[in-house]
């Protein structure tokens, strides 16, 4: 990747983050069948830090310099993986679908654009406004077709709304103090961090039973090893070189990447207005992307 110019870069790193994102909604309802979500999330960051260890140990990479530095880099970690992660997985849990979840916390790049637009001095025109309302709709019309109110209990909400928390801080924290932190050593620190939280959870609230399976086997590789390790990466990469409301609005992104696969392992047929969302959306994304 040396050889492309860092716009290039930024483009296909952009593409693989939502890709990946949004198809980890079907692994994780796969995966949860097998395991309950403490305990399938605290395994997933043992084998993650299993994973990292031999990379760390070969090419050394430069740690935080001072305990402040890795004061931040934790806490950045344990709100992007531990809340936002943790947040997600328990309401789907507790019964409430991959669309709505998805449709939920695609409100993150709104209230990224007002937190930024407010305090981290980013302005962003008409059309960009235009765009956020865009993505809302398109996403809307996505998951429309699986919309039932009636799932929507109280515990999974407030689930779904502390994982958008967790989401919109740690992106917005990660840009603001992690910026020149070695994702390496940044990814280390913070999967051990959430290890550390996520474990005892699974101790005192679950049962810790996990059914075995290639499936579960599967759903655990791909979220470690593409999304825990390198989306997450990628993630922060892109926070690092655009506006924080411009990569946000990625997230629009995401449900339109869940189709395919959930079609492919589920047989859910997208309707006409799943369709007609996709292409709003995009239209969305691709005015608060392309600035005047």
């Amino acid at each position: 990747m040396s050889s492309l110019n860092p716009r290039a870069l930024s483009v296909l790193l952009a593409w693989y983050f939502v890709a990946i994102w949004g198809s980890g909604f079907i692994a994780t309802k796969i995966a949860l069948q097998h395991a309950p979500p403490f305990t399938f999330l605290a395994m997933r960051f043992v084998l993650g830090i299993a994973c990292l260890l031999p990379v760390i140990w070969l090419t050394r990479p430069a740690w935080p310099a001072t305990p402040m530095g890795w004061a931040h880099v934790a806490i950045a970690g344990l709100l992007m993986h531990a809340i936002h992660l943790g947040g997600s997985h328990y309401t789907q849990y507790l019964g409430l679908s991959a669309g709505i979840t998805a449709l939920l916390l695609c409100i993150q790049p709104v209230i990224t654009a007002i937190i930024a637009a407010r305090w981290m001095g980013e302005r962003l025109n008409r059309m960009q406004w235009l765009g956020i309302a865009a993505g809302i709709a398109g996403v809307t019309l996505i998951v429309w077709h699986k919309i039932d109110v009636r799932e929507a209990t109280s515990g999974s909400l407030i689930a779904v709304t502390i994982s958008l928390i967790g989401i919109t801080a740690g992106s917005l924290y990660q840009r603001a103090f992690c910026a020149d932190v070695d994702l390496r050593a940044a990814a280390l620190v913070q999967f051990a961090a959430t290890l550390l939280v996520l474990a005892p959870l699974a101790f005192v609230f679950e049962d810790r039973v996990v059914r075995w399976s290639w499936a579960l086997a599967g759903a655990m590789g791909y979220l470690v090893i593409f999304a825990s390790l390198l989306a997450v990466s990628a993630w922060h990469y892109l926070l690092r070189s655009g506006g924080a409301t411009r990569v946000t609005s990625l997230i629009y992104l995401t449900p339109v990447f869940a189709i395919v696969p959930e079609f492919l392992w589920f047989g859910v047929t997208p309707s006409a207005i799943s369709w007609v969302g996709i292409v709003i959306t995009c239209a969305g994304v691709g005015l608060l992307v392309f600035k005047k």
